[in-house]
């Protein structure tokens, strides 16, 4: 689709890192911009930064686990702008699990499946009917994550595990938008090709007490931050994408009506191609007994 000035897009997980970029590149395009996050104090300053900018904002608190407030989130967006063309399911969390998957602490699952896959489903289920029935161009696009829709990463199994379900979810979803022949187009986004600086590392500042942990955390690293120094003291390179790297990918792929969103990575074709082979092969998974499970 072509993205116009005038139209509207949404954004969850807009208040920082990923989401934050694809707003203001939206907003760079004239588009009038609806920030969704849960964290309130940051959702203030990222919307006040875009109004600074000159953009249209329309800026609301939400869980996106809790499919109450995402349907809230929907009229709320009418209610102001009329329309909505682009749906952008990004709001995800770390869930911080540990050890061996059959250790792991039910409820970093539950919370990691609140968010990252609910929270898409609960977008689609608010914004999408809608957006059919309004005959307009759209598109929505799905955040997964390399970790989970490219080559599952063991050491951290359950965010990957969302992942994976976020890339499925938005194959149907396509299949679904083109039975129903809808000028809606999905996507499903792959940030990269390397890691980013998000608030994903500290994804329990916000973490709900009803999905509280059972066993305090073993990990040593907090924070991003910690985890690069450790990284870089122990010889290894970190390199980092940029988030407006990201947001560019979006922009150009909404155009391009493309549905893998994948930046180009010789690692990540590498990977592809060995998990394509396995299978085809009916061959043993190999390429994940490289991973060390501290």
């Amino acid at each position: 689709m072509d993205l116009e000035a005038g139209q509207v897009a949404v954004v969850t997980g807009a208040a920082s890192g990923i989401g934050l970029a694809m707003a203001r590149r939206f907003a760079a395009e004239g588009l009038k911009v609806v920030l969704a996050d849960v964290e309130e104090a940051a959702l203030g300053k990222a919307a006040a930064g875009l109004r600074a900018e000159g953009a249209d904002v329309h800026a609301r608190v939400v869980d996106v686990g809790e499919r109450a407030q995402v349907v809230e989130l929907a009229e709320a967006a009418y209610d102001t702008y009329g329309a909505v063309h682009v749906l952008c399911n990004n709001a995800g969390v770390g869930s911080g699990a540990e050890g061996r998957m059959w250790e792991h602490d039910p409820n970093d699952w539950r919370w990691a499946f609140a968010v990252n896959v609910w929270g898409v489903f609960h977008g689609v289920q608010a914004f999408v009917p809608r957006m059919i029935k309004a005959g307009q161009p759209g598109h929505v696009v799905n955040t997964s994550s390399a970790d989970g829709g490219i080559a599952p990463l063991p050491t951290a199994s359950v965010y990957a595990v969302t992942k994976a379900a976020v890339v499925t979810l938005t194959e149907s979803l396509y299949a679904h938008l083109k039975a129903e022949h809808a000028r809606v187009g999905a996507s499903v986004l792959f940030p990269g090709p390397h890691m980013l600086r998000t608030g994903l590392w500290e994804s329990h500042r916000n973490r709900p007490a009803r999905y509280a942990k059972q066993r305090p955390r073993k990990t040593p690293y907090r924070s991003l931050d910690q985890w690069e120094a450790a990284m870089r003291a122990a010889g290894q390179e970190v390199r980092f994408t940029p988030v407006e790297q990201v947001a560019e990918l979006v922009v150009s792929g909404i155009r391009a009506d493309r549905f893998w969103l994948l930046p180009a990575s010789e690692h990540s074709d590498a990977q592809i191609r060995a998990r394509s082979r396995s299978m085809l092969d009916r061959a043993n998974p190999s390429y994940l007994e490289r991973f060390v499970l501290d």
